[in-house]
């Protein structure tokens, strides 16, 4: 009977993820790709982070590239080109990737749950990529949201008022030692369970 139930949770979700895992590609690929091509409206405005001491000048408020705003601030782009809609697409394709990497290796982990055979070598490693994954959102996802915003204003009225800002959250480094510290678990588990099959 436990064994139904946890096929039965395995099921729900794999159907969990799958849905996920379907917003994820749409949203977070699908959508900004279709804006870069023009087949839809493309994004045209970033958040970004200024002193909140700084005194926009009048020449930013106009022009190609607009700044509103004062420490949270947004540039806004009036008629971004092929090159400026794929610098503000990017950041969120780069992370629309990762999180479709995490998501699909997660949907085969809980394949495994429902077969209630989760210790398995493979299950390890694909907590291992789900951990490299989370942590290189965390280091290199600010890196390319700084950088294409460096490069969206570069050469603009709007480039003295804002500073190139790269900081890293500790909480996805964290999330990322935790979960390959479960992958080393789940590798321990896969040991223990054939060290007693051979003693079988």
């Amino acid at each position: 009977m436990s064994s139904l139930h946890v096929r039965r949770g395995g099921r729900l979700l794999e159907v969990v993820i799958g849905v996920a895992l379907a917003l994820a590609g749409l949203f977070g690929v699908l959508l900004p790709l279709l804006g870069v091509t023009g087949r839809i409206d493309p994004m045209d405005a970033r958040d970004v982070r200024i002193d909140a001491v700084t005194r926009v000048p009048a020449a930013v408020t106009g022009g190609p590239v607009r700044l509103h705003g004062t420490h949270r601030a947004e540039i806004a782009l009036a008629h971004p080109d092929v090159q400026q809609r794929i610098l503000l697409a990017l950041p969120d394709i780069f992370y629309g990737a990762l999180l479709i990497v995490v998501l699909a290796f997660l949907l085969r982990m809980a394949r495994t749950l429902r077969e209630a055979d989760v210790f398995v070598p493979e299950n390890a490693r694909r907590l291992q990529v789900i951990a490299a994954a989370i942590v290189t959102m965390g280091v290199f996802g600010p890196a390319v949201d700084a950088i294409t915003t460096h490069l969206l204003i570069s050469g603009t009225a709007v480039s003295p008022a804002v500073p190139f800002a790269y900081t890293v959250s500790a909480a996805p480094l964290f999330l990322g030692l935790l979960v390959a510290a479960l992958a080393e678990v789940f590798r321990q588990g896969t040991r223990l369970r054939e060290d007693t099959e051979g003693l079988v």
